[in-house]
């Protein structure tokens, strides 16, 4: 790049002596407040219609907020005719309080008073601007000049309250001095505790103060720094709710906000999947995820995640991204092959130990927690490795192959994905498992077969097999004796120039549950010709057909690879 980074002017932080922040951990949920409805929704494209922000307020009060921001009555037709129908369709709960926003100003005050008429719980929130850059080219004021805008706008609110509160509204006050990360923190404690005397805060009506990081231009830390330094120094500290307001201009609004409430803030004003202006407001979703993984309950309900993005997408057609922490679509997946192969001994553990905790690598969260399908967490393609395939197996399909003949299919799997060049879908994994392996039948098939059984004085079974088998065009008859079927089988078989096979291992389980059961059994052998090994899996309701079908699978893939 060229050096026109030498323009700008480098954040200056707040000296703070003895920070506290840094040692302490979120260990409550805040207090929670949506402003989708009007930061959201002014950073859209197609700002929603009635049904639309009717459906989403709706979705809120589902999730469980309780502080719903819903617009700017004051700021167009539209926006009061939306307020006066949340108010006179009785679409807000008895326990949910909206939120309006309005500048400081008298003649946009008066209009949000008269949007509110009728509710039983109003926040009203209003807000100037403070930052030295906004006090030098937009307002040219002083300081006195801009306390005194949000001093005249408090004495005006406190005086309209009045009346409203006498009636039993329970009206509360948010002030926010705008662009707050932007100000000298001596002059935020200044206007703000100006602010509060104004509206005559006490510790049992306090006053929202709502710390706005409006332009992201430090680093979280140095936020946080800030957030801390305000709070010491504020004299009306115990009369005040501390709020944030972060947004994302450095992508680092999550950081702040959960920084922010470590340095002392009480309550975060944020958006679902982050929408807001420019890049975006602080996601409510990933803050209160963050505290679920951390053994915080986040006191908001987002068990079918799916129901709410798909909300979202429609109401604001605004798409929620593939990698959006907790709802995108491939959050909960792994293409890598170690990350597949740490997320399958995970589950394993998980099943063997029967843990109270979730202790499965790479997955911070239980996507069953936010309603998420379980089964299509490793997807496949160039970059899987070896028990990536098998895990679908299991998971998908219900075989569980036995770690030796990872490698062995996850090649397969391996040659396929190189081949088409993209990830290939769980159907088609199955797909090439029954292709390679269980329709493995030439050139050996076995068409009769029957065994007898007989246990001796000592207790020893023995076992004698008799078959029919085809080879190509040829069929013939087979009998041997073993300790078992397997073994009877495999003796038999062995005159049939199939002595060259050495059997190596075994295992066996069934697919389904109940009285129609099926059983899976895979059998390892290896050609003494060449010396390889050839897994063979076969299928069966006959709990000792399926070995033997398994046998016949390896030996004809043995057979085909020559």
């Amino acid at each position: 790049m060229n050096p026109g980074y030498k323009k700008y002017i480098p954040f200056q932080p707040q000296k703070i002596v003895g920070r506290t922040w840094p040692d302490k951990v979120i260990s409550k949920a805040p207090i929670w407040c949506s402003v989708d409805l009007r930061d959201g929704n002014q950073a859209l494209v197609d700002p929603m219609n009635l049904q639309e922000k009717l459906e989403y307020f709706h979705t809120l009060v589902d999730i469980g907020i309780k502080e719903i921001e819903i617009g700017f009555p004051s700021a167009s037709e539209t926006e009061y005719e939306i307020c006066r129908e949340l108010i006179e369709g009785g679409h807000i709960p008895d326990d949910v309080t909206i939120q309006v926003l309005v500048q400081a100003r008298e003649h946009l005050i008066k209009k949000t008073f008269e949007a509110i008429r009728g509710a039983k719980n109003v926040i009203l929130h209003f807000y100037n601007s403070t930052s030295t850059l906004q006090r030098k080219v937009v307002f040219h004021m002083d300081t006195d000049g801009i306390t005194k805008i949000a001093t005249d706008a408090a004495d005006l609110i406190y005086e309209m309250s009045r009346p409203l509160i006498e009636e039993g509204m329970n009206l509360r006050f948010e002030y926010s001095p705008e662009s707050f990360m932007g100000t000298e923190m001596d002059y935020a404690v200044e206007i703000c505790q100006a602010v509060l005397e104004h509206l005559h805060a006490t510790p049992e009506n306090k006053v929202i103060l709502n710390l706005p990081t409006t332009v992201e231009n430090c680093m979280p830390n140095q936020f946080a720094d800030m957030l801390e330094y305000f709070c010491k120094k504020i004299p009306g500290r115990r009369n005040a709710i501390i709020s944030l307001h972060p947004h994302n201009d450095r992508g680092c609004g999550v950081a702040t906000a959960e920084m922010g409430l470590l340095a002392g803030a009480d309550r975060v004003e944020a958006t679902l999947f982050g929408n807001g202006e420019r890049t975006g407001n602080v996601d409510i979703v990933t803050l209160a995820m963050n505290m679920y993984t951390q053994g915080v309950d986040p006191e908001l309900d987002f068990s079918n995640i799916n129901k709410v993005k798909e909300m979202f997408e429609r109401c604001t057609k605004m798409p929620v991204g593939d990698r959006q922490p907790y709802a995108g679509k491939l959050v909960f997946t792994a293409f890598s092959g170690s990350h597949q192969d740490a997320i399958n001994k995970g589950t394993q553990y998980m099943k063997e130990s029967n843990s109270d905790f979730w202790e499965i690598p790479y997955l911070p969260i239980d996507p069953a927690d936010v309603g998420r399908e379980y089964e299509p967490i490793i997807r496949i393609n160039s970059q899987s490795g070896k028990g990536g395939a098998a895990y679908i197996m299991e998971h998908n399909f219900g075989f569980d192959l036995p770690k030796a003949m990872h490698p062995e299919f996850g090649a397969i799997i391996q040659h396929e994905t190189d081949k088409v060049g993209k990830e290939i879908s769980p159907e088609r994994i199955n797909e090439l498992f029954h292709q390679e392996y269980i329709e493995a039948k030439e050139p050996y098939k076995l068409l009769k077969h029957a065994f007898q059984e007989s246990v001796d004085s000592e207790g020893h079974s023995h076992v004698t097999f008799w078959g029919t088998l085809q080879h190509t065009d040829t069929i013939f008859k087979v009998s041997g004796e073993g300790n078992g079927p397997i073994d009877a089988f495999f003796n038999a078989i062995k005159d049939e120039k199939m002595a060259r096979f050495t059997f190596l291992d075994y295992a066996s389980h069934a697919i389904t549950d109940g009285s129609d059961s099926q059983g899976a059994a895979y059998i390892l052998l290896q050609d003494q010709r060449d010396g390889k090994k050839y897994w063979g899996v076969g299928l069966s309701h006959n709990i000792n057909l399926a070995p033997l079908r398994a046998i016949l699978s390896a030996i004809n893939r043995a057979k085909r690879s020559h």
